[in-house]
């Protein structure tokens, strides 16, 4: 990244609160011009549960202060009950949190700083009240900019995909259980800190159990979804993600669904801001962002909304590999989504174990059935639903994954072969259970026959037809289901083949179904149906390139433990038992400005019994601390989700010391019924 030291206008800094009508008080962090009282600028708003003072200050001080470099005032908010800010914070995404958000806003109007243009930008929980916000029309609110964020709640967030309930459900339940037992900074709040942190403590609860009770799309979910009224959200949006992140259908949802003015970027990328995307090539996001605020914040002709409204980053081949620094590839556009440019092209299955284009291809017939009943081992390389770090948590060599599947391959290409967008795979199955599941992944086999996945999809077969109203199957009855599987962007080379994997299991990355199933398909009424899209090199040759990576000045940091992760697959052949062990060491470092040192550590373990559904757990653990002179406190969470055949059962623990005494313990155990998953 290139450090930029000077800006158009010199730019300060103040820490300070914005009071809610019911006397809470937010804490907030501005940057913004000095002279922005003679020459007020518009506002840039970033709203988050991840405090802003420490766990993303370091983000933070490198976007904020440019935006505000350049004209703007760059705000960080922590929401009510997090961070600095009063309250107690009991799940995501609350009625009072938006209803905060439209406060802020009203705030940032009146400030003599401000021309009362506000812009949101966000990624991830950022990204998600950014939109819900928008939806409420708030006159201030003129644009925004989400990243790695979802319209839909249910259908595609980190808790299900498919009506499957997915692991990283657990996972993120535990960073939140985490996150929300870490006390305010004294030295901003002064001696209600432990009082403050007490009442977080006691008062934030279990959210995974919350979000166990709501196993198929209710209300529960519906709210903050604003796929439920498009129409809702009147100012313009630009949709950002990555293909290695778990959001990237997202983006093509909101081009395709909103009416606003929009655009779309889907690079490389995992769960990242793009000027910090892994696997790169990073680009120049700070940059791009400035065009669009400064034409919807500023009224300013930058060009921006002349060029397509769709980018997303071509990815060439690559060997299969959990780490990436880099994807091949090139940048290509769509005039608009869905696009005139893409061609379904469908493949039929074959008894034969192929896949065989449908261009003449004779008609449909009862062919010879094929049966599949997957080990639970299928899943144990397949990397994480959302992609957070990108090393290591990619999937590995699929082909350590097709031994317990049924998978159809097409010959080696002639030609190359580049699609853009949703594979589609319809099959015609019976169960021999009445909940069931299917995983489908396509996978790239090399010349060398190395297999990449290049996208996957789930379905929990009882929302077949409707996630809000499931229904069982009956044994031994022929369905016909259509799965859409993850947007991409990828080239297959000549040489190289084309491969579906069918699989009744995926763990850890979904939780399993309640007993092992036997799917038989009849390939001969199967397709894979591809979203093919023909190179356009004179248009992409004229796109406009993006810029390097820019950002302020880094935050002032000193590294005093370095971090580690590891990711393990055990299989203890003497016990017949496996597990994923996942181990991210964020290590100690102190933030030089604050005198701040904090250290953060957890392991989450996914394993199982062979051939036993009732021994499938996940465990997590938090250990995190804070200190600074001879103030010291630290935090331990655990979570165990196991489950059987009509149950999920969870147990925690939270505890908390300060310096040697421990001020606070509790313990959860809950048990949820199976709905269905």
């Amino acid at each position: 990244m290139r450090i930029v030291e000077e800006f158009p206008r010199q730019v300060q800094e103040e820490e300070t609160w914005i009071p809610m009508a019911d006397g809470t008080r937010l804490a907030v962090r501005i940057w913004r011009p000095v002279d922005a009282e003679a020459h007020p600028v518009p506002a840039i708003l970033e709203y988050l549960p991840y405090r802003k003072r420490d766990l993303t200050a370091e983000r933070d001080v490198q976007m904020h202060p440019y935006w505000a470099g350049h004209g703007y005032a760059g705000v960080r908010v922590d929401i009510r009950g997090t961070g600095d800010s009063d309250g107690v914070l009991t799940d995501e995404y609350l009625p009072s949190e938006l209803e905060d958000g439209v406060a802020v806003l009203e705030w940032l109007e009146a400030q003599p700083w401000c021309t009362g243009e506000v812009g949101m930008v966000g990624i991830s929980w950022g990204g998600f009240n950014g939109l819900q916000i928008a939806a409420l029309q708030p006159p201030q609110l003129k644009a925004v900019i989400t990243l790695c964020s979802t319209d839909d709640r249910y259908a595609d967030d980190i808790h299900h995909m498919g009506g499957c309930l997915l692991a990283d459900s657990l996972s993120w339940a535990s960073t939140m259980f985490d996150g929300n037992a870490c006390p305010p900074d004294p030295e901003l709040v002064g001696n209600r800190w432990r009082k403050m942190w007490l009442e977080r403590l006691g008062g934030s609860g279990l959210w995974l159990t919350q979000w166990l009770a709501h196993q198929r799309r209710d209300a529960y979910w519906k709210h903050g979804s604003v796929c439920e009224d498009f129409a809702a959200i009147r100012c313009p949006v630009y949709a950002i993600s990555g293909w290695a992140d778990g959001y990237c259908n997202a983006v093509f949802r909101l081009l395709e669904g909103l009416s606003v003015p929009r655009k779309g970027l889907v690079g490389p990328w995992s769960h990242k801001y793009p000027h910090l995307g892994v696997p790169g090539p990073a680009i120049g996001f700070l940059q791009d962002s400035l065009r669009w605020w400064d034409h919807w914040l500023k009224g300013e002709e930058t060009g921006i909304m002349d060029e397509p409204m769709l980018r997303v980053w071509m990815q060439a081949p690559a060997p299969p590999s959990a780490r990436y620094e880099e994807r091949p590839g090139r940048w290509v556009a769509e005039p608009g989504w869905p696009s005139p440019n893409i061609v379904p092209t469908a493949f039929r299955l074959t008894s034969g174990h192929g896949l065989r284009s449908e261009e003449g291809a004779a008609p449909e017939a009862d062919g010879m059935p094929l049966d599949i009943r997957s080990p639970l081992s299928v899943g144990l390389y397949a990397g994480k639903w959302c992609s957070y770090n990108a090393p290591p948590d990619l999937p590995h060599d699929q082909r350590d994954e097709d031994g317990g599947c049924l998978i159809f391959q097409t010959p080696r290409l002639e030609m190359p072969l580049e699609i853009c967008g949703p594979p589609v795979v319809e099959l015609e199955l019976t169960a021999d259970q009445p909940v069931a599941m299917v995983a489908l992944r396509l996978i790239d086999i090399a010349a060398d026959d190395k297999a990449t996945r290049v996208s996957y999809g789930l379905l929990n077969l009882t929302h077949r037809d409707s996630n809000e109203h499931p229904e069982p199957l009956e044994p031994g009855k022929r369905y016909r289901v259509r799965v859409r599987l993850k947007h991409i962007a990828q080239q297959f080379a000549a040489g190289h083949a084309i491969r579906l994997a069918v699989s009744t299991s995926y763990w850890p990355l979904a939780w399993p179904a309640p007993v092992p199933v036997r799917l038989t398909l009849w390939p001969d009424h199967c397709r894979l149906i591809l979203p093919v899209r023909p190179p356009r090199p004179a248009e992409e040759a004229a796109l406009p390139a993006f810029g390097e990576p820019e950002g302020a000045p880094p935050m002032p940091k000193t590294l005093l433990q370095p971090t580690q992760e590891t990711w393990r697959v055990i299989r203890d052949l003497a016990n017949d038992r496996t597990t994923l062990e996942v181990i991210n060491d964020e290590g100690r470092y102190r933030i030089d400005d604050i005198g701040l040192e904090i250290a953060a550590r957890v392991t989450e373990r996914y394993s199982y019994a062979y051939g036993s559904y009732d021994s499938v757990s996940g465990w997590t653990e938090w250990e995190r601390s804070f200190r600074r002179g001879d103030w010291e406190v630290r935090t331990l969470t655990r979570t165990l989700m196991t489950s059987d055949v009509d149950n999920f059962r969870i147990r925690a623990t939270l505890d908390a010391w300060e310096g040697d005494t421990r001020i606070y313990a509790q313990t959860w155990d809950e048990t949820i019924p199976r709905d269905l998953v």
